[in-house]
């Protein structure tokens, strides 16, 4: 174990507060298997309960829409309509219209990959939360079909966590620990709250820091705060389409969320696509919570720190900011920045990027799969397979000339590939650069097939060991073009 230990020594958080020490042990395995032995693990399909305060926000129903197009990747296990607004309304009725009208199209979706789940499956998995607000809906007497229906889901018998996305307030979830705590033993509750993984869009009622403090090793996913204190403002998944609204940065290609743009590629296209709304100030805020649990070849979910189209998170515990509505008492998953070369030709450092970075592929994405719901197998576009011609972890030493190929890679369509490869620096923990020029780590070849590094011996900050994440983006030239990716880790030992 203690050599396991030392090769994987970029799992950073073991060493943060000794209640992660358990979770990163558990895990530790975990990891290893999916280094080792290629990304079988990170393909299975991902368990999902997602809460929704539909009804509200039209957000809400436009990234109901885009998962329902993404519905073959995971097992969706509850669909839970949870309160809004200062009514408190709980309106389920919006599930059921928006999976009647994937019903329509679920047999053409099949056309073009299979797993799509039915509409009796789906509607079958749909509930509600009682209209209580935050905390008000947590306590004796607060059961509802939803919490007790997340209860029998976490109960399963299935070794796979289960990934509650939080797209309202969480209060749902916070009913379903309090009674879990009230009702079983300290092991039953550790081993229940074990089973979960939970990515919020911030915070939109008090149940989610309270859940946070109450249940201190529960793996959640968060950016701190609400919309009354400008917390949107500095959340990691405004960067879906808020450009212009609440996050207010740039950088990213804003034409691509318009809704000109939605137009054209969402609206236009069958009875599912005509239940996509227009939105009022920014497009899917709540779609981040499940990009990650998409398989695209470039996330793991259980790494949130590797980043995706989902965002970058890493754990700590963040200082208190006046948008907190208290401070965090330990470590979350939360914001972290990357560098990222943007649209208008200038560099920017934020959390905003490790989103906006990916949005043309997220999004050409979506169009395609829309273009499934009406189109024959000919007539659309179908993502390329990519192959790797070597291991997914090497192991390397400074001055190591590292080959990199992917000539295996097909497209499904018979299209043209393009190739990119990059080194993803900020998801290592090695630091990059020449401590001559500051010059980051060429790839040689990097938009070819085969390409080449050199692991560099000088260094501006030590260590000169660590992770380098080098990711292969392979885009066909369909239309839309679809990008599908590999990450390479090399773990740069003396």
């Amino acid at each position: 174990m203690e050599k396991l230990i030392a090769k994987l020594h970029y799992l950073q958080f073991f060493t943060i507060k000794k209640h992660t020490i358990q979770y990163t042990f558990k895990n530790l395995l975990f990891v290893f298997i999916a280094l080792t032995a290629g990304s079988s693990i990170a393909q299975e399909k991902n368990r999902l309960v997602v809460l929704t305060d539909i009804g509200g926000d039209p957000d809400d129903q436009m990234s109901m829409i885009r998962l329902l197009t993404y519905a073959n990747q995971f097992d969706i296990e509850g669909l839970i309509a949870t309160p809004y607004g200062s009514e408190n309304a709980v309106e389920k009725v919006y599930l059921h219209k928006i999976v009647n009208a994937y019903g329509k199209i679920q047999n053409n979706l099949e056309i073009h990959e299979k797993g799509y789940p039915s509409e009796t499956q789906l509607s079958a998995s749909i509930s509600e939360g009682i209209p209580f607000r935050g905390m008000d809906g947590v306590g004796e007497g607060k059961d509802s079909p939803g919490s007790n229906q997340l209860i029998q889901v976490v109960d399963k018998e299935d070794k796979r966590p289960l990934w509650v996305t939080v797209w309202g307030g969480p209060n749902v979830l916070a009913q379903a620990l309090w009674k879990v705590r009230m009702t079983r033993s300290a092991s039953e509750v550790a081993k229940f709250v074990a089973k979960l993984r939970v990515y919020a869009i911030s915070d939109q009622d008090n149940s989610g820091p309270w859940i946070r403090k109450e249940f201190p090793n529960l793996f959640y996913i968060v950016t701190p705060g609400v919309n009354a204190g400008g917390g949107f403002h500095h959340a990691t998944w405004i960067a879906i389409g808020g450009d212009k609204f609440h996050g207010r940065f740039d950088g990213a290609d804003f034409s691509l969320v318009t809704n000109e743009w939605l137009d054209k590629n969402v609206r236009s296209k069958g009875p599912l696509g005509a239940m996509y709304p227009h939105w009022k100030f920014m497009m899917e805020g709540d779609t981040p919570s499940f990009f990650n649990l998409i398989n695209n070849g470039l996330s793991n979910p259980e790494r949130p720190d590797w980043g995706g189209w989902g965002g970058r998170y890493e754990l700590y515990t963040p200082k208190n900011e006046k948008w907190f509505l208290e401070p965090e008492t330990r470590p979350i998953w939360t914001n972290v920045q990357d560098e990222v070369f943007g649209f208008d030709g200038e560099w920017h450092t934020t959390n905003h990027a490790t989103i906006w970075r990916w949005r043309s592929a997220y999004q050409n994405d979506f169009a395609a799969r829309m273009d499934w719901t009406i189109k024959s197998y000919n007539e659309a576009n179908h993502p390329p397979v990519v192959q790797l011609d070597h291991p997914e972890y090497i192991i390397a030493k400074p001055g190591d000339r590292i080959e990199l190929s992917a000539t295996s890679s097909t497209d499904p369509d018979g299209d043209a590939l393009s190739f990119e490869w990059f080194c993803y620096e900020e998801a290592g923990t090695r630091a990059m650069s020449n401590s001559n020029t500051g010059i980051k780590h060429n790839i040689n070849s990097y938009d070819q097939s085969k390409a080449w590094l050199k692991i560099k011996r000088s260094r501006v900050m030590a260590p000169g060991t660590g992770t380098m994440h080098i990711i292969l983006a392979v885009t066909d030239h369909g239309t839309p073009r679809l990008t599908r990716y590999k990450r390479i880790i090399i773990d740069v030992q003396k």
